[in-house]
């Protein structure tokens, strides 16, 4: 009976650390970290392609850094790809269901795609997380405001179809 009180405080002591160390996002590898950091040199340099073979790399060697899909999701989206950067958010939300930036992002991404009332769900959610002042919040209010991008048609997506005939 003696040491139910200090057993007790060792265990809270010890879920408390094991708590804080799932918690942890960080990529924990130097050659993740490495492909990490190439990744968004690529995206920086307007190379999307091939950020998202360097994340991809990334997350085989670090499945555990979250931080990885968020980096994934942006270079989704700047290929084009919102619903592959949807997914990408939403699987850092199952890890991690109050990343307030993998909702932002997602709520980005979902008004890129035009559902709209989605992205303001993703807001209300922000906004009862971290209030107006958080940078999250500020950023997709933001992207909501602006509303869905016209999509841009090139002259290729409008050529007619080629006929082949033949001439005597």
């Amino acid at each position: 009976m003696r040491f139910a009180a200090p057993a007790a405080a060792l265990a809270v002591v010890f879920a408390v650390t094991a708590s804080v160390g799932q918690s942890d996002d960080h990529v924990t590898d130097p050659r993740a970290s490495a492909l990490v950091t190439e990744g968004r040199a690529a995206i920086a340099a307007g190379q999307p392609d091939k950020a998202v073979d360097a994340f991809e790399a990334a997350l085989t060697i670090d499945p555990a850094a979250t931080s990885i899909f968020l980096d994934l999701a942006q270079a989704a989206r700047l290929n084009g790809l919102q619903g592959k950067a949807i997914r990408y958010y939403r699987l850092a939300l199952a890890r991690e269901p109050e990343n307030l930036a993998a909702l932002s992002g997602e709520g980005a991404a979902l008004v890129e795609k035009g559902a709209m009332e989605k992205a303001r769900r993703n807001l209300a959610k922000l906004r009862s997380m971290c209030g107006d002042t958080c940078e999250e919040t500020r950023q997709l209010a933001s992207v909501i405001a602006k509303g869905p991008q016209a999509r841009v048609l090139t002259a290729e997506a409008v050529m007619p179809d080629a006929v082949v005939s033949q001439q005597n």
